[in-house]
């Protein structure tokens, strides 16, 4: 091996029972070298190095023998000894994965060591972040070898839960875990899903899917996580799972099981108890051991220095001196070692120095560590601790920490104004007693690009809110923070649309405090008033962060909740779309969603609100599209056009210039489709509009796909691969899946039309891969259809036909109709190609006939071409039926401006008229359509007619 492999010479790679020792090129189990082939231990070396990617055959093989021509054969000779060395697949253990089609994978965890057994954990070189990873502690006290421990175990075991009692560190560690790491797994493969923001258990897998940034488009997004986890190497951090243990263990139990390549690191007052869960206990830190400690001797104690470090962030100067020191040392000891406590205590220095805040303490010991450490040691430590802390309080800083308890995770200054201040009083005193809440590390303030948010540590949350119900002050507290979360809310969408997702970004951090005003309105001593207006301004928001579940349970318990005077106002209609949207997303076209719509435009136009009726109006068109009632799309767009001309700007505009035009596609006028589509591009450029967003719903994007496929037909063959080809482009760099997915499906056929065939069906597997990875099932059912279309014309007829079949039960099944005539069309020509003449032509003529039925008018012209070619391959050919058709498709398709149908079906008419005699009538008609092209000659069908022009003029 040519120095293919990375393993260093003083490395070893340990997996299982197995060593792999780099300098002596040695492979040992249990400490008795195993006996393995040069080339074999070559590969396995190879493999190690990349353990959890899939590395290609062709990859290993230009390692192993680089500059050599080796057959894939050769490699899997060796492939399978090492599976027979290391006993692959013997009582559970797996070793090396085979990925048909993309090549192997080493999937057992894989740690590196120095030859002396010390871990190589790498720090991380720059200050990059992933966005949900918080950022580390500039001093880490005391927990050093924490990190390095389990970080090294995170990469052979997976599966870590850091256990220990509230305020110990556990949540820092985790954190500094996650940056040791990123060297290893990569910058952006490190996630951090804080749970502490959860009032409900049932809403930690959404959580979780957020915070990966994986899209969900169903009621349980665990499906989606494990597809988006499955092919990948990355570090979950789970943090604060206590209070929904009950969800989060059995989710990380299935996600461990799930995905090979995932790293689970939980952080939880007790163990999730699970299989796979490996539980590392977090201990205090280390105190002084000798009673009379110098200075020297007690900084070398964790606790002692971050008491030190914390008293210096308080504004305490001087250095630890030999006086000092057993006090502090003391304090410590006393303190139990818990960082939180030690913090606390020692943020008092500056205001009291050492020995006054020994005095301090030593004045409240019989309520902190001796009088309660027998019932619950450490619980009940650190709430003693909190308790002596917030008698060292002012008076407003007592009332405001109790106040801004009521938030959960993280809360702007303005949030803990509306909360934490008085009525008639200055905002500047809630200011400043927040700043010295934050200098006495009761409250952090989160690093962010943006405006700052705080945030107070669960323990103390939870101390502070206790002490808020004893005064009696909780319900008001309450209310005032859902009537901020109503103001904050109802703002945003005066600002954007309620369905865009423009203002996502910007609210997405308010998403906890959100869901627990929600749970006090709707309480029995909450404001049903209040909940009705936080659901109805709050379905936005959970709207644009794919919580469509969450949408639905909230706008139907609101909707159930109205008062009399509210039915036909403002906030039902809020209600009323948001609910259908939700629905029509996460559990298809059903009767609600339509219900909920129309319910919608009725109270739009009640209220003459143009801007709610376009957004449903949008709605609409997609609901009938997705049926395949392209006429009531039609209808539903023309509705649409004339509501934006009266109300719209130009955005409204070019949405119902995209809609129109793909509503005049599907229902057969390619002319009005084009003229339509250029118009909303025009709007899109003269006014530079981004993203054109309604009902969750790109329609840029799908007027891009419409202009493409209504160029080609129109004629323009050339113009409409160029935009079809800047679609795909485009939709490549969409980081939302199903805009992705749509976007490919719609424009592949340009390419596939125009001859381009290898084009067509790489992209095709994109879109199967996306699907499946996303579980986007819909999308998958036509990436299957087009594939096989794919196959059929390439000649695999049998191969071709079951994947079509394949994907048309499954649009059936999603009650996805848009492309399914198209697909039983592929499906005829398979079965005629396969030998198979009766059922080609049945399947034909059932798809001619819903055509018709229904129509389906876009199809019609390609159907009657395919009906009138599967006629002429029968064994007895039916030559009148056969021309019949194939005049009706040129006629269908001139009626709807579609040229480049028209040129398809006269091919095989003028084929027919010259082998019975009338070549003159073949040449005249098919000169007649060639000659009213102006572009794409170098096209499939141009280059066949041309030919087939030149022959019949050579004949004649």
């Amino acid at each position: 091996m040519a120095n293919g492999g990375e393993l260093g010479i003083g490395e070893i790679l340990s997996f299982g029972s197995y060593r792999l020792i780099g300098a002596e090129r040695l492979l040992v189990k249990d400490g008795t070298p195993v006996a393995i082939g040069g080339r074999a231990l070559d590969v396995l070396i190879a493999l190690t190095d990349r353990a959890g990617e899939i590395v290609s055959g062709r990859e290993l093989i230009d390692l192993v023998w680089p500059g050599v021509f080796v057959e894939e054969a050769n490699l899997r000779v060796h492939i399978a000894a090492i599976r027979r060395v290391l006993a692959d697949g013997k009582d559970g253990s797996r070793y090396i994965v085979n990925v048909p089609g993309r090549g192997y994978t080493f999937v057992a965890p894989v740690r590196r060591s120095n030859a002396d057994g010390t871990d190589l954990i790498v720090a991380p070189a720059g200050p990059v972040l992933p966005p949900s990873l918080p950022a580390p502690l500039q001093l880490l006290v005391g927990r050093n070898e924490t990190v390095a421990t389990l970080s090294s175990l995170l990469l052979s075991r997976r599966f870590v839960s850091v256990v220990g009692p509230g305020g110990m560190g556990k949540t820092t560690v985790a954190v500094a875990v996650g940056h040791a790491l990123r060297r290893e797994l990569g910058d952006d493969a490190v996630c951090f899903v804080d749970l502490g923001s959860l009032t409900a258990p049932a809403d930690v897998p959404a959580a979780v899917a957020s915070a990966l940034g994986c899209f969900v488009q169903g009621p349980d997004p665990e499906p989606y996580i494990s597809a988006f986890l499955a092919d990948k190497r990355t570090l979950v951090v789970l943090d604060n799972c206590e209070h929904v243990i009950e969800t989060a263990a059995p989710l990380c139990e299935r996600l461990f099981r799930a995905a090979p390549s995932l790293h689970l690191l939980t952080t939880s007052r007790e163990s999730l108890r699970v299989e796979g869960e490996y539980v590392h206990l977090l201990m205090p830190l280390d105190s002084p051991p000798d009673d009379t400690p110098s200075a020297v001797q007690a900084l070398a104690s964790p606790a002692v220095q971050l008491f030190m470090e914390r008293a210096g962030s308080s504004g305490h100067r001087a250095e630890l001196s030999d006086t000092e020191a057993p006090i502090v040392a003391n304090i410590c000891r006393r303190l139990d070692g818990i960082a939180l406590a030690i913090e606390l205590v020692a943020s008092r220095v500056g205001t009291n120095g050492i020995q006054g805040t020994a005095d301090l303490l030593d004045s409240g010991a019989g309520l902190f560590l001796q009088g309660r450490r027998c019932a619950s040691p450490r619980h009940q430590t650190l709430q003693a601790m909190l308790d002596w802390s917030f008698r060292l309080l002012s008076a407003d800083e007592q009332r405001t920490l109790c106040r801004l308890s009521v938030f959960v995770g993280q809360f702007t200054l303005a949030a803990a104004h509306a909360v934490a201040g008085d009525p008639d009083g200055e905002t500047q005193m809630v200011t400043n007693t927040i700043a010295s809440l934050i200098d006495k590390s009761l409250m952090g303030v989160l690093s962010t690009s943006g405006p700052a948010y705080y945030r107070l540590l669960d323990t103390t949350r939870a101390y502070a809110a206790a002490k808020l119900a004893e005064g009696g002050e909780a319900d008001a507290a309450e209310r005032r923070h859902a009537c901020y979360f109503v103001a904050l809310l109802e703002q945003g969408l005066a600002e954007g649309s309620a369905f865009d997702g423009h203002n996502v970004a910007a609210y997405a951090p308010h998403i906890g405090n959100v869901r627990k005003a929600l749970a006090w309105s709707f309480s029995s001593s909450g404001d049903r008033s209040i909940a009705i207006e936080l659901a109805a301004y709050g379905a936005a928001l959970f709207l644009g962060l794919s919580l469509l579940d969450e949408c639905q349970q909230w706008c139907r318990r609101a909707l159930g909740s109205l008062h009399e005077t509210d039915h036909g106002m403002q906030l039902e209609l809020e209600l009323q779309g948001a609910l259908a949207m939700s629905a029509m997303y996460a559990r298809g076209n059903s009767l609600e969603v339509r219900g909920g719509i129309e319910r919608g435009l009725d109270l739009s136009e009640t209220l003459r609100d143009g801007g709610r009726q376009l957004q449903l109006l949008s709605g609409l068109y997609i609901f009938l599209t997705r049926q395949g009632d392209f006429s009531g799309a039609l209808a539903a767009a023309k509705r649409s056009d004339t509501v934006a001309k009266a109300s719209g700007g130009p955005t409204e505009n070019a949405m119902t210039e995209w809609i129109l035009g793909g509503s005049y596609h599907l229902t057969g006028n390619q002319a009005a489709a084009l003229r339509h589509c250029k118009q909303g591009m025009r709007l899109a450029s003269d006014f530079k509009l981004g993203r054109v967003s309604f009902f969750g719903h790109d329609h840029r994007a799908s007027g891009l796909a419409t202009l493409a496929r209504s160029l080609w037909l129109c004629g323009f063959a050339d113009q409409g691969c160029k935009v079809a080809r800047q679609g795909i482009k485009a939709a490549q760099g969409y980081d939302h899946p199903v805009s992705s997915c749509i976007a490919l499906i719609y424009l592949i056929p340009v390419l596939h039309w125009s001859g381009d065939l290898k084009a067509a069906e790489e992209h095709t597997e994109i879109v199967i891969e996306q699907a499946i990875k996303y579980s986007l099932a819909p999308y998958h059912a036509v990436g299957l259809a087009l594939k096989g279309e794919f196959m059929v014309a390439r000649g695999d007829a049998a191969s071709g036909v079951e994947i079509l079949r394949a994907g048309l039960k499954a649009m059936d099944a999603n009650r996805y109709r848009i492309v399914t005539l198209p697909a039983s069309r592929a499906l005829a020509e398979g079965l005629a190609l396969s030998g198979r003449p009766e059922e080609a032509l049945a399947t034909i003529d059932e798809a001619v006939a819903h055509a018709e039925q229904v129509g389906e008018i876009l199809w019609l012209p390609d159907l009657l071409r395919a009906r009138g070619e599967i006629l002429l391959a029968r064994p007895r050919p039916d030559l009148p039926a056969a021309e019949g058709s194939l005049l009706r498709s040129i006629d269908r398709a001139r009626k709807q401006s579609a040229l480049g149908w028209e040129l398809r079906a006269a091919i095989p008419l003028a084929r027919v008229w010259r082998e019975h005699g009338r070549s003159g009538d073949a040449r005249s008609m098919l000169d007649h359509i060639y000659q009213r092209f102006k572009e794409g000659f170098g096209t499939q069908d141009l280059v066949a007619a041309r030919r087939l022009l030149d022959e019949l003029s050579s004949t004649n």
